[in-house]
């Protein structure tokens, strides 16, 4: 199989975790890698620094958008020092178009889209040469189409950071693409834990970069303190694996349980949320995950890259 990933890499570990996992996924080929929300390149040093230490320099990275489709910031990059801790130089793409070149290379390869940022990316391909993005396979981390359970957190559809940072471009995405929704009411179900961190840490060096950022963005986004007011997460909690679920259910994993809905967007006030409606387009929606299964699954393959 082959997958793109367009992500957005560089702040929230979990984009990191996501790809450490797809770089250990047996049958799997990533044919190339587009960051968004990056307007110097520090994101796409970030994924090539990322490649090197799994020996993968293989894979083309290009930066990509740097704003929103509506001119917008897209967010800013915690401290260096504390997540990277050695000298990781940006790498700027050359021109505007590059990312767009890329992520057109892939398609023709006939690669899945795992878009695990925002879908600035996708709408820029659309708007520069319409119909390409058309039928294309795009698994998107976004949606929001039910509450989160009892015992979860009263987040609503404004937590939705894929979406809501350029909600223009998700709307564009959502119109063509052949999309598949992994909505965060049904990923929150699967988090990293601080009791998973020793055996991330020994797994190899880039095992050991995750564990650090990961026990970081803990403290900095104050993870153990939402874990244990919320009796529908673990007491220990680092992180929610929010982008790897959304690469497993592009690779296909069997775990993910997928259905097809109709869905329809809908902007108000600036902000994006999807429903069901049956006159929506047809679009495949994650409505069920095993989570147990899926603490093995992922840190298995996170060795896997690095033997």
């Amino acid at each position: 199989m082959r997958l793109h990933l367009d992500t957005d890499l560089g702040g929230d570990p979990d984009d990191v975790c996501a790809l450490a996992m797809v770089l250990g996924w047996p049958g799997v080929e990533i044919v190339g890698i587009t960051t968004t929300g990056d307007p110097d390149g520090r994101r796409a040093g970030y994924a090539e620094h990322c490649l090197r230490l799994a020996g993968r320099q293989d894979i083309p990275v290009v930066a990509g958008a740097g704003t929103s489709t509506t001119g917008g910031p897209m967010g800013g990059l915690p401290d260096h020092e504390r997540y990277w801790g050695v000298p990781v130089a940006p790498r700027p793409a050359p021109p505007p178009e590059a990312a767009i070149d890329l992520l057109e290379r892939s398609i023709d390869q006939g690669a899945t889209i795992a878009a695990i940022g925002p879908f600035t990316n996708l709408a820029r391909l659309h708007e520069a040469r319409p119909g390409r993005l058309d039928g294309v396979p795009v698994v998107a981390m976004g949606g929001w189409l039910r509450p989160l359970g009892p015992g979860l957190p009263a987040w609503g559809p404004d937590m939705d950071w894929n979406t809501q940072c350029d909600p223009r471009a998700a709307e564009l995405m959502a119109g063509c693409a052949r999309l598949t929704l992994v909505p965060l009411p049904v990923a929150v179900r699967s988090q990293l834990r601080a009791a998973h961190l020793p055996r991330l840490a020994a797994s190899g060096p880039l095992g050991e970069l995750l564990a650090r950022q990961c026990r970081a963005y803990a403290v900095d986004a104050g993870m153990t303190e939402l874990g244990r007011a919320h009796a529908g997460l673990p007491d220990d909690l680092v992180n929610i694996h929010w982008d790897p679920v959304a690469c497993a259910v592009a690779l296909g994993w069997s775990g993910a349980v997928v259905q097809e809905q109709r869905v329809r967007t809908v902007l108000e006030a600036e902000q994006l949320r999807f429903e069901e409606d049956p006159g929506g387009r047809r679009t495949h929606v994650l409505t069920g995950l095993d989570a147990q299964a899926f603490d093995d699954t992922w840190i298995e393959a996170v060795e896997n890259a690095q033997r």
